[in-house]
């Protein structure tokens, strides 16, 4: 086999990464900078509870992987699968490195009326989890060690690129595909998750964004990224298939779905009554998006089938995802309902058909997003009032912020691809798609 250049320079990247770790000084608790409280504010309950939520969160990327690879064809089983599940390899590493500083550092933007506010981290903030110990953070996380905090951070990291994978399904060359998720993690992923959830982020401090475990973050991130994915690639020569194995994607569906309660409950960041709404409103509002799918599919004239109901129960998840913690069980029933309708509305649409993404990762994910943010601006409790509760500015600011993030990550992603297919070419030969991804990318095969 002829290893080529690209390889060669991949794997030089990741020593000097592993060896350049070495040269950093970790600090296990680390000095009183002003930013940390004592050992003795931890919570107990708090870290256990977020401990499990982080280990939920990583299982959520394997789901993923199993939940797309039951929908493409049996050709493209594994490529589809790795390319969700190598995320976590490449991910944890950028995390470690510098996209955990890019995201929660020492906050760099602009000043407004004498505030600051915050557009992306300093890199040099926590090199390598420099500084990143055991002591609790006054801002961020009070009651649980900062490293527990950052490492929770990251499984969001790891799926957000896992997501867009489905969109450019079958067609994408595999060591191109590694090159655009670490851009995508470095410049979408990382100034955007610092504007939403640092204290001093623009998106939450300016806009008052309320968005409690990743609406915009994660799924208006990858569902807008995997629309640029899917035009900047390209259709498939052959864009008809039958998925592959229904089992997988309701064995992940379920994975995801179980996962989800550490991604939405775990984002309270503690053992208390946010995370106990949070896990009731996650799983009631995928419930409702469940049903009203496959009834909204047979009333339209299409079969009740597992795909249906398990594409349902995803976007269910996702819509609750920005407001799990600001809604109430009847709201989150409406949520899941009415997003249902109008992401199933969008599958289907002959306008969105026309555009091959693959797995409809921006008619489910990024629908679902946008629908989330716009719902929660309606419906949130809490101290700014939403719509509902008469809270004009907060709907206006979700507004303006909805509009922000989607022209961002769509024009910002579109960049990335072409740079990307400017260093790598993206999209395999027609050769390589004609026999499928897993033997041509992988020499190995589903059966």
């Amino acid at each position: 086999m002829k290893i080529g250049l690209k390889w060669i320079i991949s794997f030089s990247i990741i020593a000097l990464v592993a060896i350049g770790g070495l040269f950093w000084n970790p600090a296990v608790n680390t000095p009183d900078t002003g930013e940390f409280l004592s050992e003795d504010k931890i919570v107990g309950a708090d870290v256990a509870w977020i401990l499990a939520a982080a280990g939920l969160v990583l299982l959520m990327t394997p789901g993923l992987s199993f939940f797309y690879g039951g929908m493409v064809g049996r050709k493209n089983v594994i490529s589809t699968m790795l390319q969700s599940f190598i995320a976590l390899g490449v991910i944890s590493m950028v995390w470690v490195v510098v996209g955990f500083s890019l995201s929660f550092g020492e906050s760099l933007g602009i000043t407004i009326a004498g505030k600051h506010y915050g557009i992306i981290g300093n890199p040099l903030s926590y090199p390598f989890f420099s500084g990143v110990g055991n002591l609790p953070h006054k801002m961020m996380a009070p009651t649980i060690p900062f490293i527990l905090f950052a490492l929770f951070q990251m499984k969001f990291a790891v799926i957000t690129p896992a997501i867009i994978t489905g969109s450019f399904a079958e067609r994408v060359r595999f060591i191109s595909y590694l090159l655009f998720i670490v851009l995508f993690n470095i410049f979408i992923y990382t100034p955007l998750c610092h504007m939403v959830w640092h204290p001093d982020g623009l998106l939450n401090k300016y806009f008052g964004v309320k968005d409690f475990a990743g609406g915009t973050v994660v799924h208006m991130s990858a569902g807008f990224a995997a629309l640029a994915g899917a035009l900047v690639v390209g259709n498939r020569k052959n864009p008809h298939h039958e998925p592959s194995n229904i089992p997988y994607v309701l064995l992940g569906t379920g994975m995801l779905w179980f996962g989800w309660f550490g991604f939405n409950a775990g984002s309270a960041l503690s053992a208390s009554a946010s995370a106990a709404t949070a896990f009731g409103t996650t799983t009631i509002a995928s419930a409702s998006a469940m049903m009203t799918w496959i009834f909204f599919d047979r009333i339209n004239g299409r079969s009740v089938s597992a795909l249906g109901a398990c594409i349902g129960a995803v976007v269910g998840l996702v819509a609750i995802t920005p407001g799990c913690g600001f809604v109430s069980i009847q709201e989150s029933l409406f949520i899941g309902f009415i997003t249902a309708v109008v992401s199933n509305v969008m599958v289907n649409w002959k306008v969105l058909k026309k555009i091959d993404d693959t797995l409809d990762v921006f008619a489910c994910h990024g629908v679902g997003g946008i629908m989330g943010m716009i719902l929660t601006a309606i419906f949130a409790h809490g101290e700014k009032a939403s719509l509902l509760h008469g809270g004009i500015e907060v709907f206006l600011h979700h507004m303006a912020a909805l509009i922000l993030v989607s022209a961002f990550t769509f024009f910002g992603s579109l960049i990335l691809y072409k740079l990307t297919d400017s260093m790598i070419t993206l999209r395999v030969s027609e050769e390589s798609e004609n026999k499928g991804l897993d033997l041509s990318q992988h020499e190995e095969s589903f059966s």
